[in-house]
C-alpha cells in the first residue's frame, strides 16, 4: 500500500461555490467517490479544504500509484483544478529510516 497526499488548486473563477457548471461536476463526482474508491481499492483517509485559498488536501491509501491514477481518471477534476500527487510516508517510517541511516 502507498499513502498519497493530493493537493488541488483552482482559480476563483473555477470555484464550485461561484461557478454553477463546476458545482454540478463536483457534486456528481462526490456522489460516486466511495463507489469508485472501492472499485480501485482506495481507502480515503481524509480531506480538508482551505476555501479562502481555493485549495483542497486529501490523503488516501492505495494498493499502488497506478491504482490511484486510475481512480483519479474517473473524475472530472482536471477540467477545473490542478492536482499535485505526492507519495508520502508516516513519521514512524521516518524514525526507522533514521535509525538505519549511516
Amino acid at each position: 500500500m502507498v499513502t498519497i497526499l493530493s493537493i488541488s488548486r483552482h482559480s476563483p473563477e473555477s470555484c464550485p461555490m461561484n461557478n454553477a457548471e463546476v458545482k454540478k461536476i463536483v457534486t456528481e463526482d462526490m456522489g460516486k467517490m466511495e463507489e469508485v474508491a472501492k472499485k480501485h481499492g482506495i481507502k480515503r483517509i481524509g480531506g480538508w479544504a482551505v476555501p479562502s485559498e481555493h485549495i483542497t488536501y486529501s490523503v488516501q491509501e492505495a494498493p499502488s500509484l497506478e491504482a490511484y491514477q486510475k481512480y483519479m481518471m474517473e473524475f472530472s477534476r482536471s477540467k477545473w483544478a490542478t492536482t499535485e500527487t505526492k507519495v508520502v510516508i508516516g513519521m514512524e517510517e521516518v524514525k526507522e529510516m533514521l535509525k538505519q541511516a549511516k
